[in-house]
């Protein structure tokens, strides 16, 4: 049995993130949130994906990548969330968005 740890892991890095603001100027402030709430709308946007790409497949019990049991819409949803959060930051969405936002300012 394996500990499960994501927690610890997001509260590490919400410190850190918290601990790079306190050292940055009000412009760099800016852009650290900025990044970081487009990272979370193409985790979101990713999530939704992984939502519906995995909801394709509920008939299939033998195919499914979870058992049907009392808990498989929670685990569905856990690796969906830990699954979108891996990805984000790596499509290009987050970094598009980004872009475009910063040279609206």
């Amino acid at each position: 049995m394996q500990a499960d740890s994501s927690v610890a892991l997001i509260n590490a890095n919400y410190n850190s993130s918290l601990g790079q603001l306190k050292n940055s100027t009000s412009s760099d402030t800016n852009d650290v949130l900025l990044k970081e709430q487009t990272d979370k709308f193409e985790a979101f946007f990713l999530k939704q994906i992984l939502d519906i790409a995995l909801n394709s497949e509920e008939g299939d019990d033998e195919k499914s990548l979870f058992p049907k049991d009392a808990g498989d819409k929670i685990y569905k949803s856990m690796y969906n969330d830990t699954m979108s959060s891996a990805l984000s930051g790596n499509l290009g969405l987050s970094e598009m968005l980004y872009n475009y936002l910063k040279e609206g300012r």
